[in-house]
């Protein structure tokens, strides 16, 4: 995307920088990457690329769109990002990324003239890494934070849930019916007693194999079940 718009080509002029460490803080907030980077001087610069964020219709109308694609919506809610997400932003009119250098606010405390600046350059670089850490950081970005938009989604998720499915789990809260909860709602159905062989058990194990006096042992066992059987 940077190198679309003509930034790129400039990253590595920030990418010593990054990987010296000379990005000592990076935050990204609503419409803002606020970073501080030093430099050659004693007093770190301070490093502002600018975006704009959508407003609530915009994320209203894709949070509907993301929550009504079942997809998306467990990726999301899994905390995973859909790769093809970008899809709904274009469908909606809309952009994830900056579509245009100009989209783009860039401001650094450097007394360099160019911009994008090495120290911008590094921020840049260090951005594109946390994007790939993080992608709901993109959306964060883009004026919505992670969290608000999960809790947007499983509300849309929940607000469509079939009128048949809440009545069949309707009733009162349980904090209500705690009295009653553990008592008897019907009367059981009587149990029916059943019969069995006395010695039906030894025909549902396998022949043990050992013969006592020229008798198996089954055979032996069975006489006796059936005397207990006539003794009770």
């Amino acid at each position: 995307m940077l190198e679309s718009i003509g930034v790129g080509t400039r990253l590595q002029r920030g990418r010593t920088y990054a990987r010296k460490g000379q990005v000592i803080s990076l935050a990204v907030e609503p419409g803002a990457v606020s970073a501080q980077v030093q430099g050659s001087r004693k007093k770190p610069y301070r490093v502002r690329i600018g975006l704009q964020t959508y407003g609530k219709a915009q994320w209203a109308e894709l949070e509907r769109e993301l929550a009504a694609n079942a997809w998306y919506l467990a990726k999301l809610l899994a905390g995973e990002m859909p790769e093809d997400v970008e899809e709904v932003f274009t469908a909606a009119g809309l952009s994830l990324f900056p579509a245009d250098a100009q989209d783009l606010s860039l401001d650094c405390t450097c007394p360099d003239w160019e911009v994008p600046c090495k120290h911008l350059a590094a921020v840049f670089y260090l951005l594109a890494e946390s994007f790939d850490e993080d992608p709901f950081a993109i959306l964060a970005w883009r004026g919505r934070e992670r969290e608000d938009l999960l809790i947007n989604l499983r509300a849309a998720r929940d607000s469509g849930t079939p009128a048949a499915d809440i009545a069949e789990h309707s009733g009162p809260p349980l904090e209500q019916s705690l009295e009653s909860f553990y008592s008897l709602q019907a009367e059981l159905p009587q149990r029916t007693g059943y019969s069995s062989a006395p010695d039906a058990l030894l025909d549902q194990l396998p022949e043990p194999g050992v013969v006592v006096r020229g008798r198996s042992l089954t055979e032996l066992l069975r006489a006796h079940y059936q005397e207990l059987e006539s003794r009770s």
